[in-house]
């Protein structure tokens, strides 16, 4: 028996419009406190946060007591506006996050409904709340999403600048662009100015582009923005500023492969596919409309702006998937055109089908990986909790979401566009309230657990042959350094890396993670 949909040509003023406008909320804030922090980043964001309010400065981030000169201030004054009124919790630390990227997601909505109609800005509302890289990053507790809403809105602004001769939008994308290059320092001017560039240079229109860059009211307010905080920072730390931030984190990043991030040229080739699912079909339909687009004003704009950030970041020397991301605002609003003429939809629907067949199975592989000689014998100690940590809950619920799918998929008789928005939707849905609980929960409980061990102990604590674990101290609520442990003292450290001549007490253990006491 078939269930009837609407037939009406596209998801405007249709319930599934409706669900489409109110995806981002759900997607971005369902359980978003979930999972535990995830290690290196999240931990270290959230802790260099916590010390703020420990050392009673809010000017500079510190890591475990040392300057963190990884990132600018700008995302760390957010999350100290969730700690303020949440305390320590994932929720607080990644809601700045969530809220960028739902911003980010409206800000995509409104800018393509006026250029691409209702029905292309819809699907692109829903891309961008739904496809797996803008998901993840969106629900971080980094300075990814943030970022990645600024340069959306700077380049928005720029073409509304660029179509329109406004000096309102020009302005604006300045005051973007001053906050990206606070939240995450030059790739904020480097990507928009740049864009911009090779757009007016394709129309021939080098003029118009120097008068815009070089607008000296947006200079003031750009200068406005930026200068206090980056001066204050070389006051304060002088050349070691400019060696950490500077040239480390930024010119290191691009000419070298920084903490063993690095890939080869197509690395990005196969990474926006993954990070779009599931729309990663209608990308390669939009890719086969690429001649015709550049024709049109608006898609070549979009077109360059995806380009030039996957050819950049392709010739970094670190890599990263979120990299890419800062290219794939453009995607979405193409994404929402290729949409149009979307005929067979099941040849879009393989990967995410793929993807909800992989759910009920992770515990079991998981399992399977911790008995191998795979990787060391600390992840196989992390990954040795999958069957008892996948509780009935996350079996029913993702053997039930499976299901479901497939009753959608083959027994409704559904627009092909219906189709991929419901597979996207169910999606975040079981990864947002099921799956990444899951999986955070096993690779990072344990050093959840010890840090709250430790906070009721109330001892001092030292990183003992344990580098990656800043959460830790997150959820200690105190600083934690690296040293060598005193007879008496507790360490927290890695089951794999006990010497075997250091006699200890053992005080909490749980996967590959071990908080000991070190025996006289």
């Amino acid at each position: 028996m078939y269930v009837h949909a609407s037939s009406a040509a596209g998801p405007a003023g249709t319930a599934l419009g409706r669900l489409i406008f109110f995806l981002p909320l759900a997607a971005y804030l369902l359980c978003l406190g979930g999972a535990p922090l995830f290690d290196v980043d999240e931990g270290a964001f959230s802790e260099a946060t916590r010390e703020m309010f420990e050392r009673n400065d809010f000017l500079f981030t510190y890591l475990n007591g040392a300057p963190r000169f990884d990132k600018p201030i700008f995302v760390y004054w957010l999350q100290s506006l969730g700690y303020l009124i949440f305390g320590v919790s994932e929720w607080a630390f990644r809601l700045p996050s969530a809220l960028a990227a739902i911003a980010w997601s409206y800000a995509t909505y409104f800018f393509a409904r006026k250029r691409v109609g209702e029905d292309a800005a819809l699907i692109a509302l829903a891309v961008a709340a739904t496809a797996l890289g803008p998901f993840a990053i969106g629900r971080a507790a980094t300075a990814d999403g943030l970022l990645n809403c600024l340069l959306a809105l700077t380049l928005f602004d720029v073409w509304r600048h660029l179509e329109s001769g406004a000096r309102a939008p020009l302005l604006r994308a300045f005051l973007w662009i001053g906050l990206g290059a606070l939240t995450k320092g030059p790739v904020a001017l480097v990507v928009p100015g740049t864009v911009s560039l090779l757009y007016c240079a394709s129309r021939g229109e080098w003029a118009r582009w120097a008068k815009m860059v070089f607008n000296p009211l947006g200079l003031l307010l750009l200068v406005a923005i930026v200068a206090p905080w980056y001066a204050y920072a070389y006051v304060l730390h002088g050349q070691d500023f400019i060696d950490g931030f500077i040239l480390r984190h930024n010119v290191q990043r691009f000419s070298g492969s920084l903490e063993g991030h690095g890939g080869s040229a197509f690395y990005y080739l196969i990474a926006v596919p993954l990070l779009l699912l599931p729309w990663s079909g209608l990308f390669f339909a939009a890719l086969g409309k690429l001649k015709a687009g550049l024709g049109v004003p608006l898609q070549r704009f979009l077109w360059i702006w995806f380009g030039f950030v996957l050819v950049f970041f392709s010739l970094s020397g670190t890599k990263l998937p979120h990299y890419v991301l800062y290219g794939c605002t453009p995607l979405f609003i193409l994404i929402g055109l290729a949409a149009r003429d979307l005929r067979r939809v099941w040849p879009h629907l393989l990967a995410p089908g793929l993807l909800f067949l992989l759910f009920p199975l992770l515990p079991k592989l998981f399992d399977a990986l911790s008995r191998s000689q795979l990787g060391d014998g600390f992840y196989r100690a992390q990954l040795s909790r999958a069957l008892e940590t996948a509780d009935t809950l996350y079996i029913g619920a993702t053997v039930g979401g499976l299901t479901l799918w497939l009753a959608v998929m083959f027994f409704c008789r559904l627009r092909p566009s219906t189709r991929l928005v419901l597979t996207a939707a169910l999606q975040v849905v079981l990864l947002a309230g099921v799956v990444v609980p899951y999986a955070g929960n096993l690779a990072q409980g344990p050093v959840k657990a010890a840090g709250l061990k430790a906070r009721e102990l109330g001892e001092d604590v030292v990183f003992w042959r344990f580098t990656t674990a800043p959460s830790f101290s997150v959820y200690r609520q105190a600083v934690t350094v690296k040293a060598d442990p005193k007879p008496g003292q507790l360490a927290l450290t890695r089951i794999d890396r006990l010497p075997p001549d250091r006699p200890v007490e053992t005080v909490f253990q749980q996967g590959g993670v071990a908080l000991v006491r070190i025996k006289p």
